[in-house]
């Protein structure tokens, strides 16, 4: 597999680490607390046979730029600095995809900047607080798999843990979010790896709390593609539904046998919905 390319990339609002690989048109990717390397991610590979694919460290992760203030850390905040990465890179319009709080950023990037959005695609995600609005997710204290969750998030924060028991925590931790777990080393079979920016998690772990853009959905011009797992546990499908609701002429996608990682339980089925989707648009 190849590595990506590593490039950074100078805004007005700091240096950014992104990485590229794929050839097309082009298309951003970025997490709000996944620190990425030039590995790639799964996520983002999903796209790259198609696309130039972006995929963007924000604040405090990897080489990217340390903050100065507290809220540089907010989602707002990184729509404003990938469209000055946009900007830097001369991209007059761009596909946004976002996985989980990925995108919930995406949400934030079609309400404020649709001129700037060829296409949207949001994957497993939710456009208001979902921890605390529904038992059916793994972050509220009613799921019986609540506790489990929260001690291996707590543990992956360690900046001191060896590569072995990061990997070993992660996994645990990836399988509680797979509708068949047993399947977890065929899913995660390519040499990819990434960490955990702790600052940026602690911040959205408060901003989360007062996430709701639901009455601002109708504001996202941009055509979307919203796509969730039947099963998923950390943004439940009814938040997917949701987000169908609130986006004019948005195109929403079940997946039967999936949990959160759609583009790896289903990928097949995963791919065709994404091409059918941007041949329509285009």
């Amino acid at each position: 597999m190849s590595r990506w390319k590593t490039r950074l990339v100078f805004t007005s609002r700091g240096t950014f680490e992104v990485f590229i690989k794929g050839k097309g048109r082009p298309f951003c990717v970025t997490h709000h607390y996944s620190e990425f390397n030039d590995s790639g991610d799964y996520f983002a590979d999903s796209f790259t046979d198609r696309y130039k694919v972006y995929l963007v460290n924000l604040k405090e992760s990897g080489n990217s730029t340390k903050i100065t203030y507290p809220h540089e850390l907010s989602m707002f905040d990184a729509v404003y600095d990938l469209e000055a990465i946009r900007e830097a890179l001369g991209i007059s319009t761009w596909t946004y995809g976002g996985h989980s709080t990925g995108g919930m950023i995406g949400l934030l990037y079609g309400i404020h900047f649709s001129a700037s959005l060829s296409s949207l695609i949001i994957v497993g995600s939710a456009a208001r607080k979902y921890a605390n609005s529904s038992p059916a997710c793994i972050y509220h204290g009613e799921h019986p798999k609540f506790n489990l969750m929260q001690e291996l998030i707590e543990a992956l924060k360690d900046p001191h843990l060896s590569p072995v028991e990061r990997a070993r925590i992660s996994k645990e931790r990836t399988k509680l979010s797979l509708h068949k777990p047993e399947k977890y080393d065929e899913y995660f079979s390519l040499p990819i790896s990434k960490k955990m920016s702790a600052s940026r998690m602690n911040f959205f772990i408060r901003e989360e709390m007062i996430f709701d853009v639901t009455r601002q959905l109708r504001n996202i011009m941009t055509p979307t593609l919203i796509m969730g797992g039947e099963h998923d546990v950390q943004c439940p499908i009814s938040f997917s539904e949701e987000i169908k609701e609130g986006i004019p002429h948005s195109t929403f996608v079940r997946f039967n046998e999936s949990n959160h990682y759609p583009f790896l339980e289903e990928a097949q089925l995963f791919k065709m919905e994404i091409q059918q989707f941007m041949n329509k648009i285009l």
